[in-house]
């Protein structure tokens, strides 16, 4: 649980200062730096969707995970969660921001926007998971994700205010359940089972990045099933003995 305290910390304190300096940046420099992360979110899913050794299975994972998001609903979920925490603890009183949004859907966008990104990633599952088996491994790489979540969340919480700060909840149940969930079951999951959820969430990044470059609006948190999928095809051809990376 330490790493996932880390970032929640690194996280505070970037939206924090993004707040402070955000409404002295004028809106075409907001807008510049969404695009940027958005550009940089492209890079990143790219690189993590080429881990797959099949890409049948992140394909199978996708296309399942996100049909079982859509019946749950996840994504309606996370926005009234947010929605929520606007109304409870943030205000919220309808004035429209520079942008023509107003603050309860800029605060729900900071939100689920920073959620999915802060929780999505290698460096989420493989490092929390070796977080919560005591390895020391894990615990630099989540510092190394704080690092990098630190300059984001600020660059966010400039563009989108306070919402950005409680992505923090979202860390805490997410990334501080993996490092249970490692404590529990991690040495149990295979290389090749972490390969194949880093590219499905590879995958769900380069969508986030769609989102952040205002090319379309697909509903990502809705695919975040395909994250428990993937390792469980895995797991599941290994043990019937299918080969699922022919040469």
């Amino acid at each position: 649980m330490g790493g996932a305290i880390l970032n929640m910390v690194t996280v505070a304190i970037g939206s924090l200062l993004g707040m402070l300096i955000g409404h002295r940046l004028s809106q075409k420099i907001q807008e510049s730096v969404v695009t940027g992360l958005g550009l940089v979110t492209l890079f990143v899913g790219i690189s993590n969707a080429g881990q797959t050794g099949n890409p049948i299975i992140p394909l199978v994972s996708i296309v399942t995970g996100v049909i079982i998001g859509e019946l749950l609903d996840l994504q309606g979920r996370l926005e009234r969660l947010g929605g929520w925490l606007e109304g409870r603890l943030a205000r919220g009183d309808g004035v429209v921001q520079p942008g023509g949004q107003d603050a309860r859907t800029r605060f729900i966008t900071g939100f689920v926007t920073a959620s999915l990104v802060f929780c999505i990633g290698p460096l989420t599952f493989a490092g929390s998971i070796q977080d919560g088996m005591g390895l020391a491994v894990g615990f630099q790489q989540i510092a190394i994700k704080s690092a990098l979540d630190f300059f984001a969340s600020m660059a966010f919480a400039a563009s989108f205010g306070v919402g950005v700060a409680f992505s923090t909840l979202t860390i805490l149940v997410v990334q501080g359940g993996l490092s249970l969930l490692g404590s529990a079951i991690g040495d149990f999951m295979s290389a090749a089972m972490m390969n194949e959820m880093t590219a499905v969430g590879g995958l769900m990044l380069i969508g986030l990045s769609l989102i952040l470059l205002n090319v379309k609006q697909p509903r990502m948190a809705n695919f975040l099933p395909g994250l428990v999928i993937a390792p469980l095809i895995v797991a599941v051809g290994g043990a019937l003995g299918i080969n699922l990376y022919p040469l």
